[in-house]
């Protein structure tokens, strides 16, 4: 996975050993990373340090990560992972509502973290990378413009932003809803079959007749698999 130097990350999270674990984890895959133990403490360093993203606990005393949320969303341009012990849709729905980017329960392994992370940081500041390269791909944001295995591909507009959403969280999957809000707009009215319309001429033009490169996970959505 390719390292993101100079990307900056603040963890905040009331649990010692989550903060040591991650910010260890996070330095040697070449973030700058900074920690605070508490919601108001994240809040200020936050105006200080101006992270990239955020890995923020909900269930914290005094402020919990909820209300740190609204208030970073409103003073950041800042990507956020909310952390819970409690898996429960009510606090994921919660919090997405409120502005974070991604959820997930503890206990997580690192490499999903990690993952996530990539995803979050490629979307939301993909001018920070210049071109990115990830397996047969090489995207330029700047020019819209997406090489595979060393050629350009002639891709609409719609084409252009589909694809990058699918390279750029390639291993995750994505469901019509979450393609949908991101490539057309939360305030899309229509056909959601649009979606298979698009990934289906992606495909033509990838040469992806076998779809191992674009998956359909029935009743789920699709999953890009780099090849």
């Amino acid at each position: 996975m390719q390292k993101l130097k100079g990307i900056k990350i603040l963890i905040i999270d009331d649990e010692p050993n989550i903060l040591e674990f991650l910010e260890m984890g996070l330095l040697n895959e070449g973030f700058e990373v900074q920690t605070a133990a508490d919601g108001m403490t994240g809040v200020t360093l936050a105006k200080q340090f101006h992270p990239h993203l955020v890995i923020l606990d909900i269930m914290m005393p005094g402020m919990d990560g909820f209300e740190v949320c609204r208030m970073l969303k409103k003073s950041e341009n800042v990507s956020i992972i909310m952390l819970t012990a409690k898996d429960e849709v009510e606090d994921r729905v919660k919090g997405l509502t409120i502005g974070a980017d991604d959820y997930m329960a503890k206990p997580f392994s690192f490499e999903e973290l990690l993952a996530r992370i990539h995803a979050r940081i490629r979307n939301q500041f993909p001018t920070l990378l210049g071109e990115v390269v990830m397996g047969p791909f090489r995207l330029d944001d700047r020019r819209k413009e997406i090489q595979h295995h060393d050629k350009v591909l002639e891709l609409s507009p719609t084409e252009y932003e589909l694809l990058k959403f699918l390279i750029l969280n390639q291993g995750l999957v994505l469901s019509k809803t979450m393609i949908l809000d991101k490539v057309w707009g939360y305030d899309f009215v229509g056909d959601d079959n649009i979606v298979e319309v698009y990934i289906r001429s992606l495909r033509e033009k990838l040469g992806d007749k076998e779809h191992r490169l674009i998956r359909t996970l029935r009743g789920s959505g699709y999953r890009m698999d780099l090849l």
